[in-house]
């Protein structure tokens, strides 16, 4: 490709297996150490090192020191987006882990996509909030209707303190497992923040799985018919 955005160069620093792990590891929204980061990757800290550095000059990964450690996250959402279609596409193809575990079942019904839902309860809601008229679409745009407006205030989210950040409100995120749309963006942060506040969900220490709580199910069902 003479021309145009290098998509070699992105491509080879997500496509090793121990930087693809790592970044795997940052979709939860959670910052990292080094060490921590490591362990996911299966590398020694001193690797983990070098390409946390590759990452990081790529502007894929964030550092932030806090005392005497720095911790690694995702530089911003579209490398989410990114890793969540890349994973759709490798799905789809059949690039698949063989070592599969009972967590998988659950990381397909919920989990966490960096800070938002994901899995077949993220599509559930966006279904609904869509076909309710409390979003719109059009093509990639996505926004909030004020009837939606009223829902998410009802909800117990300041939609109007979210509409002043410099985040997009509202943004489409392709669910690698439903192969559809779950909401992404600042609403889509806030809606997941507000469940666990409810104590509808609580996250897995161990995956980005989201369990819900028998009472949260329910919840959830009523809220997102």
């Amino acid at each position: 490709m003479k021309e145009g955005p290098d998509i070699a160069r992105i491509a080879a620093l997500i496509g090793e297996p121990a930087r693809a792990n790592m970044l795997t590891a940052l979709m939860s929204g959670k910052a990292l150490t080094a060490t921590e980061l490591a362990g996911e990757a299966g590398v020694t800290l001193q690797t983990a090192s070098g390409h946390l550095a590759k990452l990081r000059d790529g502007d894929l990964v964030q550092v932030r020191k806090q005392g005497r450690h720095k911790y690694f996250a995702l530089a911003h959402a579209d490398v989410a987006t990114t890793l969540e279609a890349l994973m759709g596409l490798a799905a789809g193809q059949g690039a698949l882990r063989t070592r599969t575990g009972p967590k998988d079942a659950a990381m397909r019904q919920a989990r966490v996509c960096y800070n938002h839902l994901a899995g077949q309860m993220g599509v559930q809601m966006f279904g609904s909030l869509l076909q309710r008229g409390l979003i719109w679409q059009e093509g990639e745009a996505l926004g909030l209707t004020e009837a939606g407006k009223g829902f998410v205030c009802d909800f117990g989210v300041d939609v109007d303190g979210l509409s002043m950040a410099r985040a997009p409100l509202c943004r489409s995120c392709l669910d690698w497992s439903e192969r559809r749309t779950h909401l992404a963006g600042s609403l889509g942060r806030a809606m997941l923040a507000r469940m666990e506040t409810l104590d509808w969900v609580r996250r897995d220490r161990d995956s980005r799985a989201l369990l819900f709580t028998s009472r949260g199910s329910a919840a959830f069902s009523r809220a997102f018919t």
